[in-house]
C-alpha cells in the first residue's frame, strides 16, 4: 500500500499540471512556451535525481531516503500552492521533481527488498498499475478540481496524500539489517552483464510508448476530425487497460519466469506499433483503438517481466543505484519519444505545418512514424534474446 501510493503519486505529479496550463497561461499573463516550463521542470529534476536518488538509497538506507523523498514532495506541494508568480511555481515543480525521484526508484527497490521471490513478478506488476493510475488520473482529477479550486488545487491536493503516504512509510515499511553501509563497488560488472540489455530495451519502449501519446492526439484530431472530448476518450483506452492489466501481468511472470512474459511482451509492442501503422491509415480511428489494444497489455508485461529480471540478481546494496538507472533509461526514452519520433512525425507528414497537413500528409507521418517504432521494438526483441542467451551461457 505504501509503495503503491509513492509510485502513484509520482507519476500523479508529472501529469497533473499539464491540464492546466492554459489555466497557467491565463492566471500570470504568459505566453504557451513560458508555462510549459511548469512540466518540463519536474520532469528534467526527475531525470537527473533518480541515479542520484537511488545511490543515496544505497547508501543510507532505502526507508530513510524514502522517508526523506516524501518530505521533499510534500513540501515542494506545498510551495506549489502558495507560489505567487510563474518563476517561483516552476523552482518549485523541479523541486517536487526530485521528490519524485526518490519515489519512484526507492519504491521499486523497496519492493525487490521487502517481497518474496515467488511473488516478484505481481510486486512489480501493482507498481505498473499505479504509476499507470497515476498518469491516466492526473488531467481528469486537474479538470475537476480547476473550475472548483482554481489551479492552485491541483498542487493542494497532492499534500494531504504525501502526508499519508510519509506515515505509513514511517509506521510499516522495515528497516533492512545494515542499511546506509553500501557500497558503489561491482556495480559497473553487474551493469556490462546483466542490467545494461535490460536498460536499452526499457529505453526503447519507453521511447514509442512515448511516441503514442505525443502522436495519438495530433492523428486523432488532424486524421480523422475528432473534438478535443473524443480525442481524450480514445487515449484513455491505453492508461484504462494499463490499470486493469499490471497485476495480472505480473502474476505471468511469477507463473511462467521473466524470459517467456518478456517476449511476449515486447512481441506484442511490435505487433501493436507495425498495426498502428496500417490500422488507421485503413480503418480510422477503430484502427487506431485496435493497435493500442494490442500495445498496451504488451507494455504491462514487459514493465513486469523486465524490472523483475533486472533486479533478480542486484546485490541488496546495490538495489537503489540498480532501480535508478532503471528509471534513468526510462525517462531518456520518453525525451526520445517526445522529441525525436516526434520530428519523424513531423518529417513524415512533409513540408506543412501539421495544423494544415492534409489528412493524406497526416497518414503519411503515421506510417512512417510507427514503421520505425516497430523496428525499434524488433531491435528490443534481439537484445532481449541475446541477454537470456547470454543468461543461460553463465548459468
Amino acid at each position: 500500500m505504501t509503495l503503491a501510493l509513492s509510485m502513484l503519486l509520482g507519476s500523479l505529479g508529472a501529469s497533473i499540471a499539464n491540464i492546466a496550463l492554459p489555466t497557467l497561461a491565463e492566471a500570470f499573463s504568459a505566453p504557451f512556451a513560458e508555462v510549459q516550463a511548469v512540466v518540463v521542470a519536474y520532469l528534467a529534476a526527475l531525470t537527473v535525481s533518480v541515479v542520484i536518488a537511488g545511490r543515496l538509497g544505497d547508501s543510507r538506507g532505502l526507508k530513510p531516503m524514502l522517508l526523506a523523498g516524501l518530505s521533499v514532495f510534500a513540501v515542494a506541494s506545498l510551495l506549489c500552492g502558495v507560489a505567487p508568480n510563474l518563476w517561483l511555481l516552476v523552482g518549485a515543480r523541479a523541486l517536487q521533481g526530485i521528490g519524485a525521484a526518490f519515489l519512484t526508484t526507492l519504491s521499486m527497490a523497496l519492493m525487490r527488498q521487502t517481497t518474496s521471490q515467488a511473488r516478484m513478478g505481481r510486486a512489480m506488476g501493482l507498481l505498473g498499475a499505479m504509476s499507470a493510475l497515476g498518469t491516466a488520473l492526473g488531467p481528469s482529477l486537474g479538470g475537476l478540481l480547476i473550475p472548483a479550486t482554481g489551479w492552485r488545487g491541483i498542487f493542494w491536493v497532492q499534500l494531504p496524500l504525501t502526508v499519508i503516504a510519509l506515515l505509513l512509510a514511517f509506521a510499516t515499511l522495515p528497516s533492512a539489517p545494515g542499511e546506509g553501509k553500501a557500497s558503489s563497488a561491482g556495480l559497473s560488472p553487474i551493469l556490462s552483464r546483466s542490467l545494461a540489455p535490460n536498460l536499452i530495451v526499457n529505453l526503447l519502449v519507453a521511447a514509442v510508448m512515448m511516441t503514442t501519446l505525443v502522436v495519438g492526439p495530433f492523428y486523432l484530431s488532424l486524421g480523422p476530425g475528432l473534438k478535443a472530448t473524443q480525442v481524450g476518450f480514445v487515449m484513455a483506452i491505453g492508461p484504462v487497460i494499463s490499470i486493469f492489466s499490471g497485476v495480472p501481468s505480473g502474476r505471468l511472470v511469477d507463473s511462467l519466469g521473466n524470459g517467456r512474459v518478456l517476449g511476449i511482451g515486447l512481441s506484442l509492442l511490435a505487433s501493436g506499433a507495425f498495426l498502428l501503422a496500417l490500422l488507421p491509415n485503413m480503418i480510422g480511428v477503430t484502427g487506431y483503438a485496435l493497435s493500442i489494444v494490442v500495445l498496451t497489455p504488451g507494455y504491462q508485461l514487459f514493465q513486469a517481466a523486465n524490472n523483475t529480471a533486472a533486479l533478480a540478481d542486484v546485490p541488496p546494496k546495490q538495489r537503489g543505484a540498480a532501480s535508478g538507472l532503471l528509471n534513468l533509461s526510462r525517462n531518456i526514452g520518453l525525451i526520445a519519444g517526445a522529441s525525436f519520433m516526434g520530428a519523424v512525425f513531423a518529417f513524415g507528414a512533409g513540408p506543412e505545418d501539421l495544423v494544415h497537413a492534409t489528412t493524406t500528409a497526416i497518414a503519411a507521418g503515421m506510417r512512417l512514424t510507427f514503421v520505425l517504432a516497430g523496428g525499434m521494438m524488433t531491435v528490443a526483441i534481439g537484445v532481449a534474446l541475446g541477454r537470456h542467451s547470454v543468461a543461460k551461457h553463465l548459468q
